[in-house]
């Protein structure tokens, strides 16, 4: 009782955005570690879907086209669901529907380890995408229900999660997947089921403790920014978001293709490279650390060194030796990755009361701008070569310029109690 008094004394002394966010427990290490292994485990399985390509591509003799539009159908139903998924239940709480997510992922790994047609694969990668919908602005919510006010901290942990995730489910499909045909999906289905599980107390820590919070949240406007100031913020963010994740699928996609071509390497040494610039670089620290200094120093200063920190090393990359290219990639993965998290809480400052809202569209531009991105970098290096796409990408992070016309949302914020 005294701690609900306490946040109530907290809220009413305290009107701004910030203030009305922050909880009156501490960081709430079990509830944010649950969020991020959930995480890791979602996105754990949506990686395995595009590791198997290859394998699909064969069994059903499909071409390239056909493979696109099953990327393509993922992609639609995994992003532009997400902001109307976050914006619903912004005003309507659903503590349980993180697991019902979750038990449709289980139900699309079902059917993709048993289509046995083309249409079968699409509705798969369709049911697939709803699950990563649901998930994905739901459990950022609960992040930060349970930050104790450590906002960036918690939106880090829990993307490296997510990052962590997606660095092993295409390791585990090469092992489980790729040399026992397409019915060893089915073993990812453990997977759905551990999140399944972690959901589930995760849904019964938000209703004992966090539903009131969440409802407050929902109704809360504070002192967010002005109608006008909102708009300039979301054509800046998506500005940046463009900037960072066309850069990011130029590697996640196509890095590998460039030390093929650009320095005679082998498959097995290039994909060592890409796994130097993927988990090292963009999971292991660059993600969680951007958080957190985002907390200290304010989410607009870490975007700023996200950027334009990273700007000369990317226009050095395509002029690099082999050795330095290992090294520029370790340091653009680092410094780069700091970036979304901090655009992330920077968002949902901005917009205060529409945290899942926020999260889903946050969430949804990062698939869907990668997606078209890796789309149109494929046409570009078709007609003018993976060396030159490089050269033209290494421009990107130049357009974190526009950072400077991001509005200012950090104000002095209480301590929770």
């Amino acid at each position: 009782m005294s701690a609900e008094l306490n946040a109530h004394r907290t809220t009413a002394a305290a009107p701004t955005a910030s203030h009305a966010d922050a909880p009156s427990h501490g960081f709430l290490l079990p509830v944010v570690g649950g969020a991020a292994f959930a995480h890791l485990l979602n996105d754990l399985i949506q990686a395995m879907l595009p590791s198997i390509f290859p394998l699909l591509k064969s069994s059903f003799a499909l071409s390239f086209g056909q493979i696109g539009v099953i990327a393509l159908v993922y992609q639609i139903t995994a992003s532009l669901l997400q902001p109307w998924i976050g914006m619903y239940t912004d005003r309507h709480p659903k503590p349980y529907l993180l697991p019902s997510g979750m038990v449709m992922t289980l139900i699309g790994i079902g059917l993709i380890a048993m289509a046995d047609s083309y249409t079968m694969l699409l509705v798969a990668a369709a049911v697939v995408g709803v699950g990563s919908a649901t998930f994905h602005p739901e459990a950022s919510r609960v992040a930060r229900l349970a930050s104790g006010g450590r906002f960036g901290t918690a939106q880090s942990t829990f993307q490296v999660g997510g990052n962590t995730g997606s660095a092993i489910g295409p390791l585990l499909a090469a092992v489980i997947v790729i040399p026992h045909g397409q019915q060893a999906a089915a073993w990812f289905m453990v997977a759905a089921v551990v999140a399944i599980v972690v959901l589930l107390r995760l849904t019964a820590w938000v209703r004992r403790h966090g539903q009131a919070k969440a409802r407050s949240l929902a109704s809360a406007r504070g002192e967010g920014l002005e109608r006008r100031q909102v708009i300039q913020a979301v054509a800046v963010i998506c500005v940046l978001l463009f900037a960072k994740f066309v850069y990011i699928a130029s590697f996640t996609n196509y890095f590998t293709f460039y030390l093929i071509q650009h320095f005679g390497l082998s498959v097995q040494h290039s994909q060592m490279f890409l796994f130097l610039f993927l988990f090292l670089g963009a999971v292991a620290a660059g993600t969680f650390f951007g958080g957190p200094v985002g907390d200290r120093i304010g989410r607009k200063a870490v975007i700023w060194v996200s950027f334009l920190g990273v700007a000369p090393f990317a226009l050095a990359l395509p002029y690099a030796s082999l050795f330095w290219t290992g090294v520029l990639a370790f340091v653009i993965g680092l410094v780069m990755s700091s970036a979304f998290s901090a655009m992330v809480v920077y968002a949902q400052e901005a917009v205060p009361g529409r945290v899942g809202m926020v999260s889903g569209l946050m969430f949804g531009l990062m698939f869907g701008i990668g997606g078209l991105g890796a789309a149109g970098l494929g046409e570009l290096a078709d007609a003018k070569g993976i060396v030159w796409v490089y050269g033209l990408t290494s421009f990107l992070p130049l357009l974190g310029l526009a950072t400077a016309f991001l509005p200012d949302t950090r104000r002095p914020r209480a301590r929770p109690v």
